[in-house]
């Protein structure tokens, strides 16, 4: 799911960088742990390694939600920016997101 976020906020112009950075950020580090901790397992580093995996995966898998729900209010945030001018000064209409960014900006937040 991490690789999806990261393709869809990607394909994105990402006009809000430090909102979508922190999402980008999330995605991808989460995505790199998941690789990681899959790894330990596969190897069999786990049966090496005296730590209570039950307990690793718990935090693991808690502070993951705590980002990215804090990721997920963000990108809705970003997607809720929609219909506000991109230049404040601007007689011309145009917007944060396009229709096509603003249709991947809110399957990146789902």
């Amino acid at each position: 799911f991490g690789t999806i976020v990261w393709i869809l906020v990607a394909s994105t112009g990402v006009p809000l960088p430090v909102l979508q950075g922190w999402v980008m950020f999330v995605a991808v580090t989460a995505w790199f742990l998941s690789i990681v901790f899959l790894s330990v397992f596969l190897f069999g580093y786990a049966n090496r390694i005296a730590v209570n995996w039950n307990q690793a995966d718990f935090l693991f898998h808690g502070a993951t939600f705590v980002f990215y729900f804090g990721a997920f209010l963000l990108q809705a945030a970003t997607t809720s920016l929609h219909h506000f001018p991109r230049n404040f000064n601007s007689t011309t209409q145009e917007t944060i997101l396009s229709g096509r960014e603003y249709n991947i900006s809110i399957a990146a937040s789902v």
